[in-house]
């Protein structure tokens, strides 16, 4: 990476973990946040790349997880949520060939948004099963009936949250023109 990549990388990471302090968004009932922590994460993809992307995520998450009052286990699962949206860009983008103008245009970006949201929601749900042993002290078959019987709480609200982490990097990148900024086309 070049320096004033790193420099982006950096400003990003930083972002992140001030709305991770002040904690910008909504608590859910079911213990998660909907909040806009990882939009510079995905906003990383559209500067940088998935290369940028995943030093944003890295580096967000070890911030996370020295501020945040979930520690290593919020901030891993911050991080595993999030993981299938800006790859998925990624993926996107080389399946399709696709240059970062071509993001610009929602009937791009809405169908890969799509995918991203379904495999996140996947992945979260036995996600959810394995952290709850960790936060709340349930066995594991008690964390696996609940997660299970509210299976489409999990699904749907992982859904909102990649909204919001990939429609709020795309209208800033996009509608405030940082396309400019970026380091590839």
């Amino acid at each position: 990476m070049k320096t004033y990549e790193v420099a982006g990388c950096a400003a990003l990471a930083a972002i992140s973990a001030a709305f991770q302090i002040v904690h910008v968004g909504y608590p859910t009932p079911w213990g998660m946040w909907l909040d806009v922590v990882t939009i510079p994460w995905i906003l990383a993809f559209f500067l940088y790349c998935l290369k940028g992307s995943l030093v944003v995520s890295v580096l967000g998450a070890l911030i996370i997880t020295l501020v945040a009052p979930s520690t290593w286990l919020g901030a891993s699962m911050k991080w595993l949520a999030t993981l299938p949206m800006w790859l998925m860009l990624g993926v996107w983008c080389k399946v399709f060939r696709l240059k970062l103008k071509d993001f610009g245009r929602l009937k791009v970006l809405l169908p890969c948004l799509a995918v991203a949201i379904v495999i996140r929601g996947l992945i979260m749900i036995p996600a959810w099963c394995a952290a709850l042993p960790l936060w709340l002290g349930w066995s594991f078959e008690q964390a696996t009936n609940f997660a299970l019987s509210i299976w489409y709480i999990i699904f749907g609200l992982n859904g909102v949250q990649g909204l919001i982490d990939v429609l709020g990097a795309w209208l800033i990148m996009f509608k405030f023109r940082l396309t400019r900024f970026a380091t590839w086309e």
